[in-house]
């Protein structure tokens, strides 16, 4: 309380005793929340579908093809489906290191969980985070199950050939290059923003 006839500081007693003053973090006094219940739904939904999907494609070819064999032409010889199996990581780099690979995969799958619960607001960040998530699990599932994930696409022209990959593949292809948009054009991660 002032003396009579002194000037009392206006912001004196502003902020409530015991209680620390807003993090520099803050965004206009108010802690950054995350991803809504529904975004995280929508995380969940996307990489559960690319793991199902990868994995339905993965034992129908475990099941019908030998490692190895004749391509079988889908669109000519552009597009094929062969069975292959890689015992390293995304297109076929540093092979056999599957199980060192494994244990990274289960780092990664958490990491990505994290990153989406601080980052996870915009639309675009969470598709790309759902489409790395359950690509890095089909991924690992294979590795439990085979000791190598199975390859099956194969496109080219010719004697020119892409990587043989999967569905998981190009799942986290297409994140990485979602998250290097993102990365150049920082606004592309506010896109549909649940805040």
């Amino acid at each position: 309380m002032a003396e009579p006839g002194s000037v009392e500081d206006p912001t004196e007693g502003d902020q409530p005793a015991g209680e620390p003053e807003a993090a520099g973090g803050d965004v206009g006094g108010r802690t950054p929340k995350g991803p809504s219940a529904s975004r995280w739904v929508l995380f969940a939904t996307i990489s559960i579908l690319v793991v199902v999907i990868d994995q339905l494609s993965k034992a129908w070819v475990v099941g019908n093809l030998d490692p190895g064999a004749a391509p079988t032409q889908v669109l000519g010889d552009w597009l094929r489906v062969v069975y292959w199996q890689n015992s390293g990581i995304l297109f076929g780099m540093l092979p056999r290191s599957g199980a060192a690979f494994a244990v990274v995969s289960l780092a990664v799958a958490s990491l990505i969980v994290v990153y989406h619960a601080k980052a996870g607001r915009g639309i675009v960040t969470t598709i790309a985070l759902a489409l790395l998530l359950g690509g890095a699990l089909g991924n690992l599932i294979d590795r439990l199950r085979y000791g190598a994930v199975v390859d099956w696409v194969d496109m080219g022209i010719g004697s020119w050939r892409f990587y043989t990959y999967n569905v998981a593949d190009a799942c986290i292809t297409t994140a990485i290059i979602l998250l290097l948009v993102m990365a150049v054009f920082p606004r592309v991660a506010d896109w549909g923003s649940d805040d």
